[in-house]
């Protein structure tokens, strides 16, 4: 018996976790990535749209495309491994996800291109007062959180 929940939980685990390569995966902008036909979303964090603009030292500058340039460059060739956690209202694949040991939330959180998205979760919240201590990346500039962004539109 033990040995069937042993196996049992092998395959559990197949389901939840999946390591992809770079090559295997699409960046559709900060938080959401692409693996086959599987869209992920990142759980706890909040990337600028993509067409978002920012404002730095007065000029205009195209912060949603550098937010999953970022993430591009972060991944590489690197593998990456998502820890999945459920579904969202658009059929997205909520997960965290990590090349090596790092948190590519957390990455980009502290970055300055993603924030903690406190209205779902407390879990990148020190990971944004680092950022905004730091003035590192949105924190320099002028900018509008990418929920108020979307709701703008």
């Amino acid at each position: 018996m033990p040995l069937i929940k042993h196996s049992y939980l092998l395959i559990c685990l197949f389901f939840i976790v999946t390591r992809s390569y770079a090559e295997q995966i699409t960046v559709t902008d900060g938080d959401t990535i692409r693996i086959g036909d599987e869209r992920i979303r990142f759980s706890g964090i909040d990337a600028p749209e993509l067409k978002q603009t920012c404002i730095y030292q007065s000029i205009e500058f195209q912060c949603g495309e550098f937010s999953k340039n970022l993430l591009i460059k972060k991944i590489a060739n690197e593998e990456v491994t998502c820890i999945r956690e459920g579904k969202d209202q658009y059929g997205r694949t909520l997960a965290e996800c990590f090349v090596g040991e790092d948190s590519l939330s957390s990455y980009l959180v502290r970055e300055g291109y993603a924030f903690a998205y406190r209205q779902y979760s407390d879990q990148f919240i020190q990971d944004e007062e680092y950022a905004k201590s730091k003035e590192n990346g949105m924190w320099s500039m002028k900018f509008v959180f990418p929920w108020e962004y979307r709701r703008q539109k």
